[in-house]
């Protein structure tokens, strides 16, 4: 899982996080995507074929495969309660990867094992 220090220290510094209420679709499966998201408040939960794979909450990452070079999304992200999500697009992205090197391995380290989890399910 993330670092919840780093994450949220990353994310902290977003002035206008957004709100998704329990139930509300972040993105779905096969959606283009410009973001990634850091869980600030709520937990998430991932679905694969309709299939919930994992939860996550506050501290969390999700979303990264469409800044690193994915073209659309492999799972669908739905608020498990509600939910305040700050996000990052790719010139926020980079210039966190610069600025806070440790942001950046978390973030590969998190992908690569949810990346495997995902896996292991199909």
């Amino acid at each position: 899982m993330s670092n919840p220090v780093i994450t949220v220290g990353i994310f902290q510094k977003q002035s206008d996080p957004q709100v998704f209420p329990v139930g509300q679709v972040i993105f779905a499966d096969g959606d283009p995507g410009e973001y990634m998201y850091g869980i600030v408040e709520g937990e998430i939960e991932l679905l694969v074929n309709g299939k919930v794979v994992e939860t996550i909450g506050a501290g969390d990452v999700f979303g990264t495969g469409v800044l690193v070079g994915v073209k659309h999304r492999t799972y669908t992200a739905i608020a498990k309660t509600d939910c305040t999500l700050a996000y990052l697009d790719e010139k926020r992205f980079l210039f966190a990867v610069q600025e806070t090197p440790m942001f950046a391995l978390m973030v590969i380290k998190n992908y690569s094992e949810r990346l495997t989890r995902l896996q292991h399910l199909v």
